[in-house]
């Protein structure tokens, strides 16, 4: 079993764009209706918007290789790329995005890890996210990593209106 992180680029467009519609619509299409959850990939993953996302400067991305076949990824925040004001001393993960077939492989846990040595490089004392309220599994491993909820926010699934937990952990 290898694993390997390695920094998304422009090249790697098209290769985010798929791994990030695969693992949302795995993720929440049970939960949500069809056209909610159609409209929201249209306009969260589009090449436009994902492009859009990889060169802003504040914001990385992350792929994690299981096997040499790409797994996952992580996407982080600090400054004004977070999607919420939080501080110039947070840094957000926005997604750890793993697909299915690769779960219980302890690559949330690598891609968590990354985002702490992240952090720490750029001087950030607090990691915070938002976590549907629903994604019962999500909470429980960021739980497990230490996060505490400290407030929420609402996000929209086409036009429903839903309630996203803000977790934070403070570093040492």
């Amino acid at each position: 079993m290898t694993i390997e992180i390695k920094e998304c680029t422009l090249d790697d467009l098209n290769t985010l764009q798929e791994i990030s519609y695969e693992t949302f619509n795995e993720t929440f299409k049970d939960q949500n209706s069809p056209e909610n959850m159609s409209a929201y990939l249209d306009r969260a993953f589009n090449v436009e918007q994902v492009e859009k996302e990889l060169t802003t400067t504040s914001s990385q991305f992350f792929f994690v290789y299981f096997n040499h076949e790409a797994a996952g990824y992580l996407k982080v925040n600090i400054n004004d790329a977070q999607s919420e004001e939080m501080g110039t001393d947070s840094l957000e993960i926005e997604r750890i995005y793993i697909k299915g077939k690769f779960q219980k492989n302890g690559l949330g846990k690598v891609l968590f890890n990354k985002a702490v040595e992240m952090a720490k490089e750029h001087h950030k004392k607090i990691i915070w996210l938002g976590v549907w309220e629903k994604n019962e599994k999500a909470i429980a491993f960021y739980e497990k990593m230490g996060f505490v909820q400290t407030g929420s926010h609402f996000f929209y699934m086409g036009d429903e209106e839903q309630t996203d937990y803000i977790m934070s952990k403070t570093l040492i």
